[in-house]
């Protein structure tokens, strides 16, 4: 049942204050650091580790997270140069994330991290993330580009995500945050957790609904409703032990339920209604359920030398039940190309849009149902010494990893009658889809880092074994006897080098960059090539007179670019990958921070600046099924990459309150390959879209809080993929309370 609470109330541990950010801020130098052994769930564990790393890197703590409390990992992200993004709900649900310039379908091209550990549903054999963790229990979110990140595989072209989850506190901590608002959205947020000297547990509850911005005729709901639970537990070794030893236990388990369609719009009927949905979407339901048990054993022999292991288990079960295909005359049609030229067929769009009667059968609604196994064993070994004016750290990275995904689909058909569909046939199980594809990889890493004076260096390279496979039972096989089953397989065996570096001038100026390998696995169709490039990146950090900031240069070279056969990007839906040959990507990151009140002792102004400029190329000529690219000729620029965009905040901060306003210009982008123009009929149009969010402290335990998605209520596009338009969330307000203790 739909949880509606119209109080809000958040838990957040170890959160400062606003004088306690301003703190954060002022030590915000280019200055030497204690070396120290990094946690292995975490990339850098910290702003101040990941402003010293030898490559582009970016840590959103705690405090930035709890400014706006988004529940949409979209927004969060927006923050951070170099990524690139384009919406498709409007809640962040199912995201689609670019790194610099990777294919941002299904974010299926970075490594996606959850604690230390791939968290998309098959990473090697099927990473399209429909399966996202919930960004408002996080506790941090680290991004990763550049040099330096052969640690995190398999995908090292763009970079990794890690996202952080609430930690075991040192002691007794609690809290509450609960929020409602427009469009019946409400969030509830509980967190509870102690540590002892040899034990410590969290356990946590978040709840996020909404009844959805978008109408359909029948009133019928359009939003979603997902629960989480993550419970933890650790015990260790007593301070004094000679060997420190600690084992934690995780578990997590989330379910969703949302209304949520492939079906966009017409651009006519976009312009007349955005938030309009067709009748034909009435029956479209996402449903799925997420497990994940995780077990860490951290073995520290001294301060010099470590060992972490992971063993993990995630599973994962979806069934995306939506429309695909209209039959008329009996010519069947897919969606995706009705609405984007209705004019082509119009009999088809009035069965769509619900305006005419139907015969039986003429909507197929496809059961995309798929379970996912994800399970594996990786570990750490860190080992550091040092002299005078030097440091030597060794680590060393070994993973085993098994997934999987299971598909066994049917498509039912339906008519509709005055605007209302009805089932007339039920498909066979496992009549559209009947396979299963795996993957077995065995990755290991070594990294040096070597620090004398100023100047630190980081070779390193990882090895990557990889083995795809597919059973098709075939789509007359439900039982799946093996009668007609067809096998194929494809490997790969590579190596993946990069080396970085990081030069301190001063201690306010540092000059870093690296080059790499590029890896992205292949499909499991005997002979395809693994998408390979090389990158490169060179960028500065500086702190002069309280301006802080990074600015940074990079250039990704593909020698073989691979996309993939996806239906949310208007393809088949087969998930096959195809060669896409040589890309140049190449751009520019910014980011800048200053203090306007650096010097006040009660209030601090502080505003951000991020801007990413993104330049791509196709340098050869390919056809593709796919629609998020189509036919390409060599000097096209790729689709869904934005060439500008920036982000830019400023808060008001007290003790006592805090005032935040956020402005992101999302830059205009083409969805074909192509060298035209963008317009509204081509492409998708920039837009700048305001935030805002407020919090009033009534005591240290108590809180108000206040927040306005799009403030300035901008109606704007944010994609035409799956199937035809669909719109950005429109302004919503909403209240709430937090309660800590």
């Amino acid at each position: 049942m739909k949880t509606r609470i119209s109080l809000f109330f958040l838990l957040i541990l170890g959160i400062s204050n606003a004088q306690e950010t301003k703190k954060e801020t002022k030590n915000d130098s280019i200055t030497k650091l204690d070396q120290v052994l990094i946690n292995a769930q975490v990339i850098f564990g910290s702003k101040y580790e990941a402003k010293n790393r030898t490559g582009s890197s970016y840590y959103i703590s705690p405090k930035e997270l709890e400014k706006f409390n988004y529940t949409d990992i979209n927004r969060v992200l927006r923050t951070v140069p170099g990524v690139n993004i384009y919406e498709e709900d409007g809640f962040g649900l199912r995201p689609n994330i670019s790194l610099r310039g990777t294919s941002p379908e299904r974010s299926a091209k970075i490594s996606i991290m959850e604690d230390g550990v791939l968290i998309a549903p098959a990473p090697y054999s099927s990473p399209a993330a429909y399966y996202f963790p919930s960004i408002a229990r996080m506790q941090a979110v680290e991004v990763l580009k550049g040099s330096s990140q052969i640690q995190y595989g398999p995908f090292t072209t763009g970079g990794a995500i890690n996202l952080v989850s609430t930690q075991i506190p040192d002691s007794f901590k609690g809290a509450l945050r609960s929020s409602y608002g427009s469009f019946n959205t409400g969030q509830t947020h509980i967190k509870i957790g102690d540590s002892k000297e040899t034990f410590g547990y969290l356990v946590e509850y978040l709840n996020m609904n909404s009844d959805g911005f978008k109408n359909l005729a029948d009133g019928s709901n359009t939003g979603f409703d997902k629960n989480d639970f993550v419970a933890k537990f650790r015990i260790n070794s007593s301070a004094n032990a000679a060997i420190k030893q600690a084992l934690s236990l995780k578990f997590q388990y989330s379910d969703e339920v949302s209304n949520e369609t492939y079906l966009g719009l017409t651009q006519n009927d976009f312009e007349a209604n955005p938030f309009n949905r067709y009748a034909s979407s009435q029956e479209d339901k996402m449903t799925n359920d997420h497990i994940q048990f995780m077990a860490t054993h951290k073995l520290e022999f001294n301060s010099q030398f470590q060992i972490t292991t992971n063993a993990y288990y995630n599973g994962f079960s979806r069934n995306w039940y939506k429309l695909n295909d209209i039959v008329f005359n009996g010519n069947k049609v897919g969606i995706a190309s009705i609405v984007d030229t209705p004019d082509n067929y119009l009999d088809y769009m009035s069965i769509v849009n619900g305006s005419t009667n139907s015969g039986n059968d003429a909507l197929l609604v496809k059961a995309n149902n798929r379970d996912y196994v994800s399970k594996g064993i990786q570990t750490k070994f860190d080992y550091h010494w040092s002299g005078t004016n030097i440091f030597h750290d060794i680590e060393i990275g070994l993973r085993y990893h098994y997934d999987e995904e299971d598909r066994y689909q049917w498509v039912d058909g339906y008519n509709i009658i005055d605007g209302v569909m009805n089932l007339t046939s039920n498909g066979t199980r496992g009549g559209d889809a009947n396979r299963i594809s795996s993957a077995k990889a065995f990755a290991g890493s070594f990294l040096y880092k070597l620090t004398y004076n100023n100047l630190t260096v980081t070779p390193g390279i990882r090895y990557e074994n990889i083995t795809l496979s597919r059973d098709n039972f075939g789509t007359n096989d439900p039982s799946r006897s093996g009668n007609n089953l067809s096998s194929r397989e494809n490997s790969v065996d590579i190596f993946i080098p990069g080396i970085g570096f990081n030069y301190k001038l001063n201690s306010n100026t540092s000059i870093y960059g690296g080059v790499h390998k590029g890896f992205s696995p292949p499909g499991n169709e005997p002979g395809q090539k693994a998408e390979e490039s090389i990158n490169y990146e060179l960028g500065s950090r500086f702190n002069l007179k309280g301006l802080r900031g990074e600015f940074v240069a990079f250039y990704n070279d593909y020698s073989n670019l691979l996309g993939s056969d996806l239906a949310a990007t208007g393809g088949t839906g087969s998930l096959d990958q195809f060669n896409a040959g040589e890309v140049s990507v190449k751009g520019i990151e910014l980011l800048l921070n200053y203090d306007l009140l650096e010097n006040n002792s009660k209030f601090s102004l502080p505003i951000t600046f991020g801007y990413t400029f993104t330049d791509t190329e196709f340098l050869n000529n390919f056809g593709s099924s796919d629609d998020l690219w189509g036919e390409v000729t060599a000097g096209d620029e790729l689709p869904y990459i934005a060439k500008h965009q920036f982000n830019t905040s400023i808060s008001l901060e007290h003790s006592k309150f805090e005032l935040n306003l956020n402005g992101r210009y999302n830059g205009a982008f083409r969805t074909l390959a192509g060298t035209e123009t963008i317009t509204d009929l081509n492409g998708v149009t920039s837009n700048f879209i305001i935030d805002f969010a407020g919090k009033y402290h009534v005591n240290k335990n108590f809180s108000l809080t206040g927040n306005v998605i799009n403030l300035l209520d901008e109606t704007y596009a944010v994609s035409r993929v799956p199937a035809g338009l669909r719109p950005g969330h429109p302004f919503g307000a909403y209240a709430g309370l937090e309660l800590r203790f």
